[in-house]
């Protein structure tokens, strides 16, 4: 294990590890410079990056083009977003250690479709193969898609196919978080964003990750658009003041 990943896998705790999500090496740089601890990309935020829609779209090779610039540009921790692996878990965890990152996302759902719990459970094991020391995020979709009754299921199974961490998107209210914390085999990673509860909330109840996904992504174009259409109509300047 090189000392990067060791640092990564040992951020994962109390503190809780925060992560402002990055979609191409200048926000990672960005991100970094605020005072991360480690970089997180997001495949949304990077298919947006490319000009395509997520869930699909993105593919393998820009994929990995966007995380070897984001690893070149930082020097914290990196850990990427690989939606289900692109059809070849391990020849994409293969290239993504290469790039320098140390850990991987790899979600249980393709095209918006949840898998079965034992398909996610195989790419874990392939992505373990090639790596012992890749911290492993496996996020399920149960909360997104109204499967939630089988959530910690998947958590065990993942566990015992060598995840690390266990990623539920999709659920902001405190009890339900607490009672994942507690039932799962796995540290918890929550994303959080505009109407969920602080990161102080979330390290109390015992969330050991906190990412946002594209929340900054679209902040930042939503920021761009607005400053681009005070330009094209009114012809002045206002909404470029920010970060001046």
């Amino acid at each position: 294990m090189n000392d990067l990943a060791r640092q990564l896998r040992e951020l994962h705790g109390q503190p809780a590890l925060v992560l402002p999500n990055a979609w191409d090496a200048g926000s990672a740089r960005a991100i970094e410079a605020a005072g991360a601890a480690a970089i997180a990309t997001t495949s949304t935020g990077v298919a947006w990056a490319f000009g395509v829609d997520d869930a699909g779209e993105l593919t393998q090779s820009a994929a990995l083009t966007m995380i070897r610039a984001v690893c070149a540009a930082v020097s914290v921790p990196v850990t990427v977003d690989v939606e289900a692996g692109y059809g070849d878990v391990a020849g994409t965890v293969a290239a993504v250690l290469e790039a320098g990152a140390v850990g991987i996302n790899l979600e249980d759902s393709t095209e918006r479709v949840l898998d079965e719990p034992d398909v996610h459970a195989a790419r874990i094991k392939a992505a373990r193969a090639v790596d012992a020391g890749l911290v492993i995020n496996a996020r399920t979709d149960t909360y997104l898609f109204g499967d939630r009754t089988g959530t910690i299921e998947r958590a065990k199974l993942y566990a015992d196919a060598g995840a690390d961490v266990l990623f539920v998107p999709g659920v902001v209210d405190l009890p339900t978080i607490a009672g994942l914390v507690r039932d799962s085999p796995l540290p918890l990673n929550v994303m959080a964003g505009p109407g969920a509860p602080s990161v102080a909330e979330l390290a109390e109840v015992g969330v050991a990750r906190i990412s946002v996904g594209p929340a900054i992504t679209s902040a930042a174009y939503a920021l761009a658009t607005a400053a681009a259409k005070e330009l094209l109509t009114s012809g002045t300047y206002g909404g470029m003041t920010v970060g001046v």
